[in-house]
């Protein structure tokens, strides 16, 4: 494993050691009125984030919490490995030793500092709100990636998720996980307002959206349209390692190397429509009802094709 990898590996799995020994009421922590995990985030983090400089050749991948963003983080790493193969006599940017770990808002204080070293272009991950990443990111116009999912296959996902890594508060029934999904008392904050506020960005000429489904539905498709994105050339045989490499089942034979303890917990079904085993009626009306009155009509709410995927 490379050094670059084994600081991604370890840092997942000291937060996974240090949250089995904290109660569940203890696991999160609320910064500006929305929860995150203790372990691997932190107030002195989210304040020193604020004055975080990008650069605007920055590639940031963004996405709420089990909408995609490592099957996605894959995919972006292979193209940018291949676009720095190209450009850099052999050597890629993406994989040096010192890499921090990709989630912007995870780690230390002191992670801003240390990624001043790092060689363009840099590549970041975040589940954040717009108004909570750092005002340098949209004053350089760095390309962002926005990958959003239905809401109904998320929520699903996240429920497994929270029961099996134990940075997270576990649930006894998908009734009480619902509840707090749709009452904002989950880590990251109210999908429905995550994609409310993204909305607005929608429009930007270095904003692309891309959605869960459309990426499964036609990978190939997806993975072109995320290259030109970034200006990346690729050749149809480079195209199709791509999505050879991740490809859900590469991912999931992968995992332990790639994420760790995390691993297990990560790639679970990589499904579209599993929401069908676990909502109840009342259920799909309230969610239907929130969507309608979040992002009903808007640019980002038509892109989901709720009709398509989260009608009972």
């Amino acid at each position: 494993m490379d050094k670059s990898r084994k600081h991604f590996t370890d840092l997942i799995d000291k937060g996974i050691a240090a949250a089995s020994l904290l109660p569940r009421d203890e696991l999160l922590f609320s910064y500006n009125g929305t929860l995150y995990p203790v372990t691997i985030c932190s107030p002195e983090t989210f304040r020193a984030l604020e004055s975080f400089e990008s650069r605007s050749d920055d590639v940031i991948l963004a996405g709420y919490p089990k909408s995609g963003t490592n099957w996605l983080s894959q995919i972006l790493t292979d193209l940018i490995n291949i676009s720095e193969k190209k450009t850099q006599d052999g050597e890629s940017g993406v994989n040096d030793e010192e890499l921090e770990f990709p989630y912007l808002e995870v780690g230390d204080a002191k992670k801003y500092e240390r990624m001043t070293k790092l060689r363009s272009p840099r590549f970041m991950v975040t589940h954040l709100c717009p108004e909570n990443l750092p005002k340098s990111i949209f004053k350089n116009k760095v390309k962002i990636l926005l990958l959003i999912r239905n809401p109904k296959d998320l929520a699903t996902s996240f429920y497994h998720f929270s029961n099996g890594l134990s940075i997270l508060p576990s649930y006894e029934t998908w009734d009480d996980f619902f509840t707090d999904f749709m009452t904002k008392k989950v880590v990251w904050g109210s999908y429905f307002e995550y994609l409310s506020k993204w909305n607005n960005y929608a429009d930007e000429e270095n904003v692309m959206t891309i959605t869960y489904e459309e990426l499964k539905e036609n990978p190939v498709v997806g993975v072109k349209n995320i290259a030109a994105f970034l200006g990346i050339s690729v050749t149809e045989e480079e195209l199709q390692l791509v999505v050879e490499r991740s490809s859900f089942q590469s991912m999931k034979k992968n995992s332990q190397k790639t994420h760790g303890a995390l691993g297990n917990v990560l790639f679970r079904k990589g499904a579209v429509s599993d929401w069908k085993n676990l909502f109840s009626e009342d259920q799909n009306e309230k969610m239907d009802k929130a969507f309608e009155e979040y992002v009903g009509g808007t640019k980002l709410g038509k892109k989901l094709k709720y009709e398509v995927y989260c009608k009972a």
